[in-house]
């Protein structure tokens, strides 16, 4: 086996650094910037564990700096015909979903568990109002949306209005919307839309408390839903 070098005075050195290898410095210096590199790492991972747990579940709270960005006034007009603001939904919660009745399987799907979640709180659920907002006002009016609710829950409220004031409360709600490519001679009336398919629950206070993503089990909802009620 080579026998390790031994670290021998560098003859350049200055007489006057008590024999220390030249390049020693540098060696201090590399070995302060691995340890430094090293602290960030463990330090990245525990946040990345946290998060992690932080989501586990069919439910997730957001950070304490975004809950305030989630909601928001708005006004709209209800599946009656009647004009609605956030203020009429003031002391109860709301579970809120946006998307629109020409929706073929996730609109559908997830009123559908709402429903059931509901139907699992039991008498805890009329502490809540399951909201609907169309993000497709041009063929979601109050007419058709009265007939799409009565497929769902009993107390559902299905909102709409105009394009300028589903925008606003779409922003209010960090919710995406997009009218889908449509293929070239296809009729104008019949298109999808791209949308945003998460479920949130506000407090009483209008306040964001809890999310759900789509595909969230009632069972899990409801559970999630009762732990916020208050």
């Amino acid at each position: 086996m080579a026998e390790e070098p031994k670290n021998e005075p560098d003859p350049a050195a200055d007489p006057g650094d008590g024999g220390a290898p030249a390049g020693g410095t540098f060696g201090w210096a590399l070995l302060a910037i691995v340890l430094v590199g090293a602290a960030v790492l463990i330090y990245a991972s525990g946040f990345h564990i946290r998060d992690a747990n932080r989501t586990a579940g069919g439910g997730t709270s957001a950070p304490a700096a975004a809950t305030s960005a989630i909601g928001g006034p708005f006004q709209l007009t209800n599946h009656l015909g009647q004009a609605v603001t956030e203020k009429d939904f003031m002391g109860k919660h709301m579970l809120v979903f946006f998307g629109y009745t020409f929706c073929p399987d996730v609109c559908p799907t997830t009123l559908t568990d709402v429903s059931s979640a509901l139907d699992i709180l039991g008498d805890a659920a009329d502490k809540i109002t399951p909201v609907f907002i169309s993000v497709d006002p041009a063929r979601d009016t109050p007419e058709h949306l009265k007939e799409y609710a009565t497929y769902f829950h009993p107390r559902l409220v299905a909102l709409t209005g105009t394009d300028a004031q589903i925008a606003a409360v779409a922003k209010a709600y960090r919710v995406y919307y997009a009218k889908a490519k449509q293929d070239p001679g296809a009729d104008a009336d019949d298109y999808l839309m791209d949308h945003s398919s998460v479920i949130y629950l506000m407090g009483p206070d209008g306040r964001f408390r809890v999310h759900f993503s789509h595909g969230t089990d009632p069972k899990t909802m409801a559970k999630r839903i009762r732990d916020n009620l208050s």
